[in-house]
């Protein structure tokens, strides 16, 4: 792959080119610790994460279950 950054290993890749206001991106660098690409793709994910939160806090008092956290616990 021509890029030094590989995503999924075998997923297509796209390059695009964006405007972001330098101080964000500074800040989210710093918590994540990483590069900016690899900051990206830990931002838009966290998106896809709440998104599916979401759907699951929606489903809340839809389906019953029962755990017994006793036994998990073992």
């Amino acid at each position: 792959m021509p890029y030094e950054y590989t995503y999924g290993m075998g997923d297509p890749i796209r390059k695009v080119t964006v405007n972001l206001p330098a101080k964000l991106l500074e800040r989210a660098r710093s918590t994540t610790g990483l590069g900016i690409t690899e900051t990206i793709v830990k931002g838009l994910e966290e998106l896809e994460r709440g998104k599916q939160r979401s759907a699951l806090r929606q489903l809340r008092g839809r389906i019953r279950f029962e755990l017994d956290l006793e036994k998990t616990r073992r």
